[in-house]
């Protein structure tokens, strides 16, 4: 079982004003293949974000997971903020995620997340939604162990099959 982090990205569940469900929707769908060690909640502020990334990016933590600032809206910098902590690009999970989202939404082309890796440690931007926060995961969910082996350094035979 592979160790994550979830961060929610939301200036009104940071506030306390609004319950935050996407994270724990996030952490329900990946409890078969991920304990979550760690969980936050952080305003849409680009500094803040970058700074919590930073610090959870840690040797052990195979994946921070964020939710929410993904969009178009002015206060959502969460891929700014994810790109400017990043060492390496990983598009085609986003890629992924959107191409699957879309089949169900079409407000899914409206995404900006990204993926990257900083260190050994995979962040993966998802939506703010419960509903597609939890639906990105499922989609996640297949490769994550893979991830993990590959950046800590593990040499695999082949790729992560099907479900």
């Amino acid at each position: 079982m592979i160790k994550i982090a979830v961060v929610c990205v939301s200036d009104r569940s940071y506030s306390g004003e609004r319950e935050d469900l996407s994270g724990p929707a996030i952490i329900k769908e990946l409890a078969d293949v991920a304990k979550t060690v760690e969980y936050v909640c952080v305003p849409d502020e680009k500094e803040q974000i970058k700074n919590e990334l930073v610090r959870l990016c840690a040797p052990g933590l195979s994946a921070v997971i964020t939710t929410g600032g993904t969009g178009v809206s002015p206060r959502d910098v969460t891929p700014e903020a994810t790109l400017s902590v990043a060492e390496k690009q990983v598009p085609g999970i986003a890629e992924a995620i959107r191409a699957k989202s879309l089949e169900s939404t079409p407000t899914a082309m409206l995404s900006r997340a990204v993926s990257v890796i900083r260190g050994g440690t995979l962040i993966i931007n998802l939506p703010g939604s419960p509903k597609g926060a939890a639906e990105c995961a499922r989609i996640i969910k297949p490769v994550l162990a893979h991830a993990s082996q590959l950046l800590s350094g593990g040499v695999t035979d082949c790729a992560p099959r099907q479900t």
